[in-house]
């Protein structure tokens, strides 16, 4: 929102003079309207001046060129050479001074024209950033011939209306009321503990009765609650006086002609959006305020045809929509030069309504802008009197007498107590209750003792937490800085924490880290090829996914069931730029559609790797290190050869308790190669809510042994199929109390060993609580063990 300051000193005193630019936005800011930015609508225009054309000759050396006396106030006129021809002796012209600058960045300085001196140049209405739309009686193709009240020496931005400076403000969504002039008036009256003046608007008439030309219905008061107009006759259509036209465009909008400048006057006076009717192109003189009938179509003022759809409001005659409803007007009903009578709407519309239609029309306006955000329902009486009142004050024509003003259900005030000692317990103070209704009071809040009436135009007070929204306007006009920092006594504020899952997390992600592998995110959604490149079959179900409706692309349309593509996609990036080695970790969510249509979203920890040190018992022993981080005691490791997208004698999955919980491995080449990359790529998905259910949270203490442990070493031949950890576990369940341990070290094939078999090198380790092993208890355990594996797996001590 722009606010020109020269506009504000209309309602307030706050002049440029005696409030500075930095003041005016410090003191804004702090009391709750936040200024973004101040600039001055004459920056880039320095040393240029009003100058006055004494004489003229043609240039000596230049059949288009004329070599000009120009008085500029000084001593002596200066000489200037220009290429213009529309300029006469005595005409007033801007004059840019030797040393000058201009908008864009352009500096003027003496120079020769084909032997003929120029100290300096005559500026067009471009130079000066200017079009015809701010000074309508002058031409674009030419020097701007002023005919504003100056003289010569007279500095040029004020005579051209832009020694304005302009506030830049960042208003929220629920502060609509601030969304004008006058809403800002308020703020700066309050903030300066100055006086507001406000105008009421008065309009003389010329006779007549509206409702003898016009007739308006409003079908659905709830789309659209209020409905106000007033006539004028015999427009007279010419250029904006100076004044409104200096205000139009210090606010950001263009001039255009009386008519609708007085609307975009309003609007920015007010904040009410208003809209002008050519009422001869409004069949039957009716108005009807309907949603749109299927299939119609409504050509707006910016020449498109726009498809409407039922649920779009429509200001309509008895045949054609004639505009979009708190949008844009219709084409078929604009002012033309030719517009004799006017048919000035200030209505007000459902915000939700005006919102869902700019959006499904990709056309969102000034004054859909404000509608959305939510309007007060009393304006609209304000915004067409004040219209009217300008369209008299400027000459355009004869406003007709009455109004029709459709209100069928007003809303009640909100009335609420104001409870004193509760607003001090939500700000920690202790204001007393005098200064705070007068605080309010000066907010435009009506007040009786403590009872207060909220203004309509505040529709951001909450009728349920009003006492909150009591405090937030009592702590901003009060002084943020005057409020001393405290703890409420009985907040109960305790430290926060970490849940158990967040801790979890974080250690995990330390763990991850400590092994050297780079945290990282991936997005959510990706693209369905991404299960062609990890080779899923057709009927998995992880293709099953959650499709986006308004997706950016096809590379981002469906949400993941599945985090391998995502990390093997930052694996390929880093192999493609080069780098020797990667090792990435990521917590992310995949969703698993249910049958409701929402979706399950757990968590799953993925790694992925490649580089020289990396391989397949590199990667198990992180997945080890992230188990033993959790003290996960049941973790087991058994080969997987029917997953698709790692190597068949490369893969295992992880089972906690029995429960498949994740899978490991290395990525299958095929798989590798559909990424780009001919190194192999490894990659472990965990589920993260089975690690944390198999998490031990319960520690005991174990004292240090009191007797020494006894070792023995075993190599048994087995079928090359079995595995070490099938073996291990029949080792530990045969091992008998004295038990400890049981480790591989070493797995040999070759001379000595059958064709598909091999050797399996275990170390055991044996202790007992209440004395020291003797070998014949080894040798027991042993044996029972070498039986146990002879029993079951046919294995033979090597």
């Amino acid at each position: 929102m722009n606010l020109s300051r020269k506009w504000l000193t209309e309602f307030v005193d706050v002049g440029m003079d005696e409030i500075s630019d930095h003041a005016f936005a410090e003191a804004m800011t702090m009391s709750g309207s936040k200024v973004e930015g101040v600039r001055c609508m004459g920056e880039g225009i320095s040393r240029v001046v009003v100058g006055k054309i004494t004489e003229m000759v043609r240039h000596h050396d230049s059949d288009h060129m004329w070599t000009c006396k120009v008085d500029v106030g000084g001593e002596r006129p200066l000489q200037i050479v220009t290429g213009a021809q529309n300029q006469k002796v005595g005409d007033l012209v801007p004059v840019a001074l030797d040393g000058a600058t201009l908008p864009g960045g352009i500096t003027i300085s003496t120079t020769v024209f084909r032997g003929e001196l120029s100290e300096g140049m005559m500026c067009s209405l471009k130079e000066l950033g200017l079009t015809a739309h701010d000074f309508p009686y002058a031409i674009e193709d030419g020097l701007f011939i002023l005919q504003e009240p100056c003289r010569p020496g007279d500095d040029i931005v004020p005579v051209i209306g832009r020694d304005d400076h302009v506030v830049e403000f960042e208003i929220t969504p629920n502060r609509s009321d601030c969304l004008s002039v006058i809403g800002l008036a308020r703020e700066a009256s309050v903030t300066f503990r100055k006086p507001l003046r406000l105008h009421t608007p008065v309009v003389k008439g010329s006779g007549g009765d509206i409702n003898d030309y016009v007739k308006i219905d409003v079908e659905d008061s709830k789309l659209c609650p209020r409905y106000t107009a007033r006539m004028v006759r015999n427009i007279k259509i010419e250029p904006s006086p100076k004044w409104m036209r200096e205000r139009i465009a210090a606010m950001g909008m263009r001039p255009i002609n009386n008519i609708v400048d007085i609307t975009n006057y309003v609007m920015m006076e007010y904040g009410q959006p208003m809209h002008a009717f050519d009422f001869a192109c409004v069949d039957g003189g009716h108005i009807i305020v309907r949603t749109a009938r299927e299939g119609e179509v409504c050509r707006t003022l910016d020449g498109t045809p726009r498809n409407v759809t039922p649920s779009m409001l429509c200001i309509c005659d008895e045949h054609k929509p004639v505009g979009l409803a708190g949008v844009m007007g219709g084409e078929n009903s604009e002012i033309t030069a030719d517009t004799k009578m006017v048919l000035f709407e200030s209505a007000n519309f459902n915000g939700t309504s005006i919102r869902r239609t700019a959006a499904a029309l990709n056309m969102r306006t000034d004054a859909s802008a404000h509608y959305e955000k939510g309007l007060d329902p009393y304006l609209t009486k304000l915004a067409v009197d004040r219209a009217c009142e300008l369209v008299e004050l400027l000459g355009a024509g004869e406003v007709i007498d009455g109004v029709i003003d459709v209100f069928p259900d007003p809303p009640k005030p909100l009335v609420r107590e104001l409870d004193v000692g509760r607003v001090n317990w939500i700000l920690g103070t202790d204001i007393d209750g005098g200064t705070m209704r007068g605080i309010l009071s000066d907010l435009g809040f009506g007040l009786e003792g403590n009872t207060v009436t909220v203004p309509s135009w505040r529709l951001d007070i909450d009728a349920k937490y009003t006492q909150n929204d009591f405090a937030e306007e009592i702590a901003r006009i009060y002084g943020y800085d005057n409020i001393p920092t405290t703890m409420m006594a009985d907040s109960g504020t305790v430290a926060g924490g970490f849940t158990p899952e967040q801790t979890a997390e974080r250690v995990l992600g330390g763990v991850c880290r400590a092994c050297g592998y780079d945290g990282i995110i991936t997005y959510s959604f990706y693209s369905p090829s991404g299960w062609d490149m990890i080779r899923l079959p057709a009927g998995d179900p992880r293709r099953d996914a959650i499709r986006i409706l308004n997706p950016l692309g096809e590379d981002t349309s469906c949400m993941r069931t599945t985090t391998l593509p995502s990390v093997l996609e930052v694996l390929a990036r880093n192999y493609n730029n080069l780098n020797a080695s990667c090792r990435v970790y990521e917590f992310a969510k995949v969703y698993n559609k249910r049958p409701d249509g929402l979706a399950d979203e757990p968590k799953v920890l993925t790694l992925g790797a490649y580089g020289e040190d990396m391989d397949f018992y590199a990667l198990k022993g992180a997945v080890e290190e992230i188990c033993d981080a959790l003290r996960i005691k049941d973790a087991e490791f058994v080969p997987v050869r029917d997953n698709p997208s790692y190597h068949p004698g490369r893969c295992a999955a992880l089972l906690l308790g029995g429960e498949k919980c994740g899978v490991f491995g290395q990525i299958h080449p095929l798989a590798a190669a559909n990424y780009g990359v001919s190194a192999p790529l490894y990659a472990a998905e965990l589920s993260f809510p089975a690690l944390f259910a198999h998490r031990t949270t319960e520690l005991y203490y174990t004292p240090l042994p009191r007797f020494p442990a006894v070792t023995r070493d075993i190599s048994l031949v087995c079928d090359d199929a079995l595995t070490a950890g099938e073996l291990e576990k029949c080792i530990s369940a045969a091992g008998g109390e004295y038990l400890e341990s049981v480790e591989v070290f070493d797995v040999y094939k070759g001379a000595g060993i059958p064709e598909g078999r091999k050797s399996i090198s275990f170390s055991l380790t044996l202790r007992a609580n209440d004395q020291t092993l003797t070998d014949a208890h080894a040798d027991e355990a042993v044996q029972a063990i070498l039986t146990a594996l002879e029993d079951k797996y046919n294995v033979k001590l090597r």
